[in-house]
């Protein structure tokens, strides 16, 4: 097993620079390890004289360099820094840049306002599971607020609006108490700008739509809906009750009244009149609260990427001696080579997509494609119990190239690649296997079985395929040609092993995805 590796995510926001540090151990299994936040508002000032003072300069690279004595803390090998609304507009964020380099060796990043957006997304959609895909995605933060309206993960329409809350604080004026004079005038700037950037009026009643950001989660506590999905909401209806009530206090005052930080107090009011406007002009009445962002979309691109593979597969000469080898063999049972050579495919796009899931060595790739194209060699001798004759087969045949340790796994990836049969400490072939072999029989055999399902009609229908990790789980996009679902079904049936093996749920679910995305 690869060791853990450390990995951090910092978000140099409008309002805040905060710092996650994470363990992951896979692409699926990230481990909070540590957040801090730095009440550094890079916001303040930019969004009228559209630079960095000489004192916000002074404090960020006094705030990275602690971020960075963090990060040597806790042992930190993979990060990503990013900066977002304020430094985009700032016309001096090179030198903000330049200075967090200088000081701390951090390379600071701004991101366009798509990326952003795209960070934030993927975290919502990963926090919620495939189970429950949000109809809407949106992220009210210092400078902006970001909406994506979706379907099946695929964006409807999108819009990024200047209505953050420092932006708004600092360009009208608005103190800590809000008169209604200017509550009125935000609420006016906000509804103007959704009609002119969502002009076709989206009606999401009823709709999964989340809210994602400090400011969403302070509100939330404030104006508290129903659990859904096991996670809090925002009441849009108990917000408008008490928004009253947030407005006409100072800034003092909503410390003490909702318990709440000096930087979030002086936002909160703004905050609360941007989400009511939103909520009635998408007519939404709660929004999920999953408490992510675009850091935890940081990290788990960075642990998909630490456990992946940086190079293409290369066949040594041993390997394609054992692959011919197997073909010959296969050959000789008048086996169906379309189908074993389509599973066989399937099986390697499968182990590829996986790999910062199973963590196996390029070779078990080998010894999963001689699994594949012998996988039914066993009919020869009868169809009941074809997956132990071809166990039997493949341990006492004469397959050139396919010698000890390889053929005692490949053999015991024959037994298992359906559901006829379980690992099992009472078969001998299997408990022969010292115990990081059968670890590797058991995964492979657990892709094969995912992969022989998807040809379960012998029709090569399964084009090309795509991985995608959630919250305790693992999406397989299918490109498919023609009515699959026969397929689907079939390896949907055959996914216990797999669900078993790697801990995770998986869901099969047919896409238009492009070969290159």
């Amino acid at each position: 097993m690869p060791e853990p590796v450390h990995i951090a995510a910092i978000d140099a926001g409008s309002n805040a620079v905060r710092l996650s540090i994470a363990r992951a151990f896979s692409a699926l299994d990230i481990e909070p390890l540590v957040n801090e936040r730095v009440p550094l508002r890079l916001g303040e000032g930019v969004f009228v004289r559209h630079r960095f003072s000489e004192e916000i300069l002074k404090k960020a690279v006094k705030a990275f360099r602690h971020i960075h004595e963090i990060m040597e803390e806790y042992g930190v090998t993979k990060y990503r820094a990013v900066a977002t609304s304020a430094s985009r507009e700032a016309r001096n964020s090179g030198t903000l840049v330049r200075r967090v380099k200088q000081a701390t060796g951090l390379r600071l990043e701004v991101i366009t306002a798509k990326e952003e957006s795209r960070l934030g997304r993927e975290a919502a959609i990963a926090a919620l599971g495939p189970e429950s895909p949000p109809n809407c995605v949106v992220d009210l933060g210092g400078g902006s607020l970001e909406i994506n309206i979706l379907r099946d993960h695929s964006i409807l329409q999108s819009a990024q609006l200047p209505v953050g809350t420092v932006r708004l604080m600092t360009t009208l004026g608005i103190p800590g108490t809000i008169r209604p004079v200017q509550a009125e005038q935000v609420r006016r700037y906000v509804r103007a700008l959704l009609e002119s950037r969502l002009p076709n009026r989206p009606n999401l009643a009823d709709q999964l739509a989340v809210a994602l950001g400090g400011n969403a989660e302070t509100l939330s506590n404030v104006a508290p809906g129903p659990r859904r999905e096991g996670l809090p909401t925002l009441d849009i209806s108990l917000l408008r009750e008490r928004l009253p009530d947030i407005l006409e206090r100072d800034l003092r005052e909503r410390m003490k009244s909702y318990g709440v930080r000096r930087d979030r107090a002086d936002v909160m009011g703004v905050a609360a009149i941007i989400f009511v406007v939103l909520g009635r002009y998408l007519n939404i009445h709660h929004f999920l609260i999953p408490t992510v962002g675009i850091r935890e979309g940081i990290l788990q691109e960075i642990a998909r990427e630490a456990f992946s593979r940086k190079e293409p597969h290369r066949y040594t000469a041993e390997s394609r001696q054992m692959l011919l080898g197997t073909r010959s063999f296969a050959r000789r049972f008048e086996y169906d080579q379309r189908h074993a050579e389509h599973v066989r495919e399937l099986s390697v796009m499968l182990f590829d997509h996986l790999q910062p899931l199973h963590h196996l060595h390029h070779h078990a790739r080998v010894e999963l494609e001689a699994g594949a194209l012998l996988h039914d060699i066993g009919h020869r001798i009868t169809h009941r119990g074809h997956h132990k004759h071809g166990e039997y087969l493949a341990l006492n045949g004469d397959i050139p190239g396919l010698e000890a340790r390889d053929r005692n796994i490949v053999a015991a990836v024959v037994r298992y690649h359906n559901r006829k049969s379980t690992p099992n400490a009472d078969h001998p072939a299997y408990s022969a296997l010292n115990n990081n072999d059968k670890r590797v029989a058991r995964r492979l055999a657990a892709i094969l079985r995912i992969a022989e399902g998807l040809d379960h009609s012998h029709r090569q229908r399964i084009q090309d395929l795509r991985a995608s990790f959630q919250r305790g789980a693992v999406t397989i996009q299918l490109r498919t040609r023609g009515d699959a679902a026969e397929d689907i079904r079939d390896a949907e049936r055959s996914s216990a092993l797999f669900e078993r093996e790697f801990h995770t749920h998986l869901y099969l679910r047919p896409s238009n995805f492009s070969r290159h995305p």
